[in-house]
């Protein structure tokens, strides 16, 4: 690839050389993605169910504690 003396271009031609650029780092991104999904589907038949974890209950608070840490936050404010 030739070297460029990014110094010696103007605005315009630094901009249109950003824009080509991003266009081709989008190419390659997209192209790389597509390599990679391709291959996880490849694996995917290897795959085996996975089981979900269990996930842990929410704790659910009484009443009475609610109004017991208002009370505590009323008196803190006084």
């Amino acid at each position: 690839m030739a070297k460029i003396d990014l110094d010696s271009l103007g605005i315009e031609e630094l901009a249109s050389l950003r824009d080509q650029a991003t266009e081709k780092l989008y190419e390659k991104v997209a192209a790389r993605q597509a390599e990679l999904e391709a291959e996880l589907l490849r694996l995917s038949q290897y795959a085996r169910p996975v089981k979900k974890a269990p996930v842990a209950p929410v704790a659910k608070v009484k009443k009475s504690d609610e109004v017991g840490a208002e009370k505590e936050s009323a008196a803190k404010a006084a």
